[in-house]
């Protein structure tokens, strides 16, 4: 496996990616092909993929407000699930942010997967009971 970053050339790949493994995404909105360049135009290093040869198996996206680093659209190819990836993939997202001074590092998972949730607990994050997400969106598709 090897861990690299995506370039928009990846772009196909990746929404193929994200449907295999059931990840919802907005093609029409945040995450159409203009949106994801001008993202990648900005921070390249924050979009991450994981190869076995030239087929993309997992992906990330990471984001930072420059206090706090999250890491988004953690997705692997179900054929290639338990085998490391998504870890490697976690790591990986860790080290790109405390190079950019990031000390938090936050992802948000939904309740019914345990999955992952069990994961970031092996990778020593902690679940929060505590808090509420709030969010206000201009449209559906952002």
């Amino acid at each position: 496996m090897e861990i690299r970053n995506l370039t928009i050339n990846d772009y196909e790949e990746m929404i193929k990616l994200w449907s295999k493994a059931k990840l919802p995404f907005k093609p029409n909105g945040r995450d159409s092909k203009e949106a994801i360049a001008a993202r990648m135009k900005a921070n390249p290093e924050f979009f991450i993929g994981a190869f076995e040869g030239n087929r993309l198996i997992g992906t990330v996206i990471v984001s930072c407000d420059m206090r706090k680093g999250w890491i988004n659209r953690l997705a692997v190819d179900p054929e290639f699930r338990f085998r490391g990836v998504a870890k490697a993939l976690i790591v990986e997202s860790e080290k790109i942010l405390r190079k950019h001074g990031i000390r938090i590092v936050c992802a948000l998972i939904e309740d019914y997967n345990t999955a992952s949730k069990n994961l970031f607990k092996k990778l020593g994050y902690v679940e929060h009971h505590d808090i509420i997400y709030f969010s206000k969106r201009e449209s559906e598709e952002v």
